[in-house]
């Protein structure tokens, strides 16, 4: 089974200078919210193919997840040349995540 959430590595600086659009997605690899929206995730954003999309582990006390104010997973954030863009929070259809991919 595949990890699709890294172990936290970078800070939040890294990712406020990323050029182009990048998808950051919070969550925990054993997380069973994350576990049932993984296939509709993954589905939806196969039609972006030249965004860039970093899986974050998220959990208590972590700096990164906490600098985005994220609570709940998964939480994608889309980042445009580094600045947040849009979110979405435990989507529950396809057609979510679609409307925040615009």
């Amino acid at each position: 089974m595949s990890q699709p959430y890294q172990p936290e590595n970078r800070q939040r600086d890294d990712f406020d200078t990323l050029p182009g659009t990048v998808v950051l997605e919070f969550g925990a690899n054993d997380c069973p919210q994350c576990q049932s929206r993984r296939d509709m995730i993954d589905t939806a954003l196969a039609s972006r193919p030249g965004w860039q999309r970093i899986g974050i582990e998220d959990g208590p006390g972590r700096r990164l997840g906490r600098s985005y104010r994220v609570k709940l997973w998964p939480t994608l954030i889309v980042l445009q040349d580094g600045k947040e863009t849009a979110r979405l929070v435990r989507p529950d259809t396809p057609d979510e995540v679609r409307a925040l991919l615009g």
